[in-house]
């Protein structure tokens, strides 16, 4: 069996970049909330009994998608994967608790930094809306002039809308990471370090903690 990884870490902290590279490194499924949601957009979740009756109808509403939504198709996604890299799940202790009756986890990675790092990065994150591409106004700066002119700030990474997310992450999320601190595939990782050195921290702690590597 390939490994099963949990990524955590505040935002800013690199999880979406060292997932890919867990990914391709180790032929798992990057498996995000919102990526395995709009996959399933359309999926019948009438039986649960809430107010729509698809994950994709809250998306539209531009409400929020209860947490037994999120659950069952985070379940679903999992079923499907030989192995799988797990970003942006669970974010609370109530999804932490519905994770625990999904799946055995062999590496529970967190990527530590600083309020202050995660602010930087996030404020200084800028977007080319022609491609999609993120880049950094101090750190990853575009070579063509044309790109870097056309570049914006998405509105969730001003310096207010970053420090409410962080607010909530320090709230809600921060205490399901201590839940995992006991567990035997626990691994902190100091994501300070170059995008380089953090991969190579990475690939040791799942080389040494996960059985199906």
């Amino acid at each position: 069996m390939e490994p099963r990884i949990l990524i955590m870490g505040p935002q800013g902290a690199g999880k979406g970049t060292q997932s890919r590279r867990i990914a391709d490194e180790y032929g798992v499924e990057h498996v995000t909330t919102g990526g395995a949601l709009r996959a399933n957009k359309q999926k019948d979740i009438s039986h649960l009994g809430l107010e729509y009756d698809t994950p994709g109808a809250y998306m539209e509403a531009g409400e929020l998608v209860p947490d037994a939504v999120v659950d069952a198709i985070v379940e679903a996604a999992l079923d499907e994967a030989d192995g799988f890299v797990l970003d942006g799940y669970p974010r609370n202790a109530d999804q932490a608790a519905a994770l625990d009756g999904m799946t055995d986890l062999d590496v529970v990675l967190v990527l530590d930094i600083s309020r202050e790092t995660s602010v930087e990065r996030l404020t200084g994150r800028r977007v080319d809306p022609e491609t999609g591409e993120n880049y950094h106004v101090e750190f990853d700066v575009p070579d063509d002039e044309v790109v870097r002119e056309r570049l914006v700030q998405r509105e969730d990474d001003t310096r207010e809308a970053v420090e409410t997310r962080l607010d909530v992450f320090e709230d809600e999320t921060a205490p399901v990471i201590d839940r995992y601190r006991d567990h035997e595939g626990y691994v902190e990782v100091d994501g300070e370090q170059s995008p380089d050195g953090v991969w190579a921290d990475i690939r040791t702690a799942i080389d040494e903690r996960a059985k199906g590597s």
